[in-house]
């Protein structure tokens, strides 16, 4: 069984890579496949890498630093053991003297970028829809984390100190030794014996929990609400699977988690594109790629769609005034990923999206904190 192996940016590394300003940065994108020996994957490097040093010729780059770009990515193609070991699709960020590479869950088309700043909205992608997922198969005789990755098959995640099952965590006599003075009433006690068990759960989840990886829970009633009830988890998803996880197979149960995982997106767009129909009406919204620069720039977009596969080559200057280049070079930068920058630098909420799914069907949309 291949397993996908991902390294999904955390904020601060986003953060170092949208601020960073090199006079020649390499942004890279490429499919990869976890199945595959790296061989297919390697050769389109190398055309990626050649089309990116064609693009600094041309721009005049100094050849030491065409160098220093190539040579990076020559001796990367050339790591076999970085090819076994493989997701979706890779992001590589390149400068004469550095390269940070990204091992990404979802599928991404092949990106080449140069300019003095990074290409960063595909990579931005994996950030706003997870398109990975925790399940937490909870019941009364088992428990049993498993890790859910697109199209792939789930992998069970080894948890310290996870409790195997209530009996032998909490025993049938702990709550009366614990509280010898107090009568429990009707399933009362069954019902206290589970919580302790729950929170013994939660307590061995805390460290293995990330917080971009939502945690989907698997459990009948009374135990599901119970768990809820003392769960720290900010990761764990409102909607969970029912039934007794114990009567399911691990793709089984990945399977429902996906869908799962797919509605939650879903309504988290829909709720989204709902919001900047309502702030439309009350001028709060906007669409055209100027005026979203001009917000970005002034601090005032709550959140931005941005299309992740379209480039618009140009320049946003320090006022947030557009100019626009006809041809994407290594001199100009994608104006819809600078904007994505600003948005995201000054505390919005960047939506890495599909074309279809921006309001207004553009290349960008904002909706605004305030009226202007």
């Amino acid at each position: 069984m291949a397993i996908l192996h991902t390294d999904i940016p955390t904020r601060a590394q986003v953060d170092a890579l949208l601020t960073a300003r090199e006079p020649i940065s390499v942004s890279l994108y490429l499919p990869t496949s976890p199945a595959s020996g790296g061989d297919a994957e390697r050769i389109e490097l190398k055309n990626l890498a050649g089309q990116a040093t064609d693009q600094l010729r041309r721009a005049g780059a100094a050849k030491e630093d065409v160098a220093g770009i190539t040579g990076k990515l020559a001796d990367l193609a050339e790591d076999e053991e970085f090819w076994r070991f493989q997701a979706r699709s890779l992001a590589l960020f390149a400068t004469p003297t550095s390269l940070t590479t990204f091992r990404l869950p979802n599928h991404l088309n092949a990106v080449v970028e140069v300019s003095d700043r990074f290409h960063l909205k595909p990579l931005l992608r994996s950030i706003t829809f997870p398109q990975t997922a925790l399940l937490l198969a909870l019941a009364q005789n088992s428990v049993r984390l498993l890790e859910v990755v697109p199209e792939m098959d789930p992998v069970v995640v080894d948890v310290p100190g996870m409790p195997a099952d209530l009996e032998s965590s909490v025993g049938k006599e702990s709550v009366t030794d614990r509280l010898p003075r107090r009568r429990f009433q009707g399933g009362e006690g069954p019902k206290v014996r589970m919580g302790q068990f729950s929170r013994q759960v939660d307590r061995a989840l805390r460290p293995v929990l990330r917080g971009d990886v939502p945690l989907v829970l698997a459990a009948t009633e009374p135990l599901a609400s119970i768990f809820r009830s003392v769960s720290t988890a900010s990761e764990l998803a409102d909607v969970g699977l029912t039934g007794n996880p114990e009567e399911s197979s691990d793709r089984e149960l990945a399977s429902a988690a996906r869908e799962v995982l797919d509605d939650l997106h879903a309504d988290r767009l829909r709720e989204l594109r709902e919001l900047h129909e309502l702030r439309t009406g009350q001028g709060r919204a906007v669409t055209d790629i100027a005026d979203v620069a001009r917000h970005a720039t002034m601090g005032a977009v709550d959140t931005v769609f941005v299309d992740i596969d379209n480039v618009v080559p140009g320049f946003i200057d320090e006022a947030g005034a557009v100019t626009f280049e006809r041809a994407d070079d290594a001199v100009s930068y994608g104006v819809v990923d600078e904007i994505a920058r600003r948005v995201w630098l000054t505390g919005g909420r960047v939506m890495a999206v599909r074309r279809e799914d921006i309001p207004g069907g553009g290349a960008t949309a904002a909706i605004l904190r305030y009226a202007p």
